[in-house]
């Protein structure tokens, strides 16, 4: 038994990749495991349309079970911004562009982010060194060259010695205490995931790269080429000049792609009335910061707040709070943080089981008689 991963699953009369359609299967879709031939399966659907497809693309029943406890429990997570996508978009199940695509964002579509994670990218051998091929020096033309076309060729060195093993001590091995250097090896690659919920609960991985997060314009220009993790407002400012009402702004940013952490840096800004431009009314860089990143209304107060949890110099993590009013903010506490337990994972079981290997019933053997007799006889 499997389920069809992708929102719309095609069905191909067999394995080549251009061969006829012959079905449509949608995301959930119950599926007969018949026959398996490597990474290709060969299903029937409950209308009983039978067809090949990429195995990468089918979920096995306790993945299906596995992508329904994760969007139970993300659905009690808070977003941390809304996103939006320039060019369709793959849902996967796990952080691996190996992993089945259950279902596509489509064009300028918008989802929440809510988690993020940094995984090795598949395909890709851990430890495998870096070749570097130097292209040879290009030929000098000129007059240099049809000179030095006549000039004599350098004698050769003289051999070394045949005893240069035994006047080449002591050698660094020889010394006491030595120890070979380790192998430097070239750290694999990795990929940048975000956990993303859309409209409709849906909740899966998708490429951090190709999100955009949905802050204004007007901030978002001074990210300096960091990319925006989390924003939230914190109030309304209206400006006099204009009548508009304009947001004051958190925001997260990171600086690499490759961080184990969300974020090393945050901002407020706040809209200037007097300028009618936004400005920076405080920054703290060089942090460690995990989600989730919240804002609050403090009661009877005008005062907002908002709370992120930051790793110290200990290594411990600690929620810290702080109050927002004008231009002033101040940490109000800063406590132990204790991560929650961790989201359930989509686990990579996809070794569906086929049919018995035993010898096929009577039945069909006797049906495939009756074909390859009307083909023969034409009865």
């Amino acid at each position: 038994m499997a389920y069809a991963g992708p929102a719309s699953l095609n069905l191909r009369k067999d394995l080549a990749s251009k061969a006829p359609v012959v079905g449509v299967a949608r995301h959930g879709d119950k599926l007969d495991v018949l026959e398996i031939r490597r990474r290709f399966v060969k299903v029937r659907t409950p209308d009983g349309i039978v067809g090949w497809t990429d195995g990468n693309l089918l979920l096995s029943p306790v993945q299906m079970e596995d992508l329904r406890r994760l969007a139970e429990s993300a659905a009690k997570l808070p977003s941390m911004g809304a996103a939006k996508v320039y060019d369709t978009l793959n849902m996967h199940a796990e952080p691996s562009r190996q992993s089945p695509s259950f279902f596509q964002i489509p064009e300028s579509g918008s989802v929440e982010v809510i988690g993020h994670r940094v995984a090795p990218r598949t395909g890709t051998a851990a430890g495998a060194t870096a070749v570097i091929h130097h292209a040879p020096a290009p030929k000098k033309k000129g007059k240099d060259s049809k000179r030095s076309a006549g000039a004599l060729p350098m004698p050769l060195p003289p051999p070394p010695p045949s005893d240069w093993q035994a006047i080449s001590r002591p050698r660094a091995s020889d010394l006491p205490g030595y120890a070979p250097p380790a192998e430097r090896t070239a750290a694999p690659p990795m990929d940048d995931w975000s956990l993303v919920r859309n409209q409709e609960g849906k909740v899966g991985w998708v490429l951090s790269r190709m999100l955009f997060m949905s802050i204004p314009d007007e901030v978002a220009q001074y990210a300096e080429g960091h990319r925006i993790t989390a924003y939230l407002p914190l109030g309304d400012v209206k400006d006099k000049q204009n009548g508009e009402i304009k947001h004051n702004w958190l925001w997260t940013t990171a600086s690499s792609n490759e961080f184990n952490y969300e974020f090393d840096s945050f901002r407020v800004f706040v809209w200037s009335v007097r300028h009618h431009h936004y400005e920076t009314a405080y920054i703290e860089r060089n942090v460690k910061g995990f989600y989730p990143v919240e804002a609050k209304s403090i009661p009877g107060q005008d005062e907002k707040s908002f709370s992120l949890v930051l790793q110290d110099s200990n290594g411990k993590l600690y929620k810290r709070t702080y109050g927002f009013a004008g231009y002033h903010v101040r940490m109000i506490s800063k406590v132990l943080y204790q991560p929650p337990p961790p989201l359930p994972e989509v686990r990579d079981v996809r070794n569906f089981d086929p049919l018995p290997s035993a010898a096929p019933p009577e039945s069909a053997w006797r049906e495939k008689l009756r074909e390859w007799r009307l083909k023969i006889f034409g009865r």
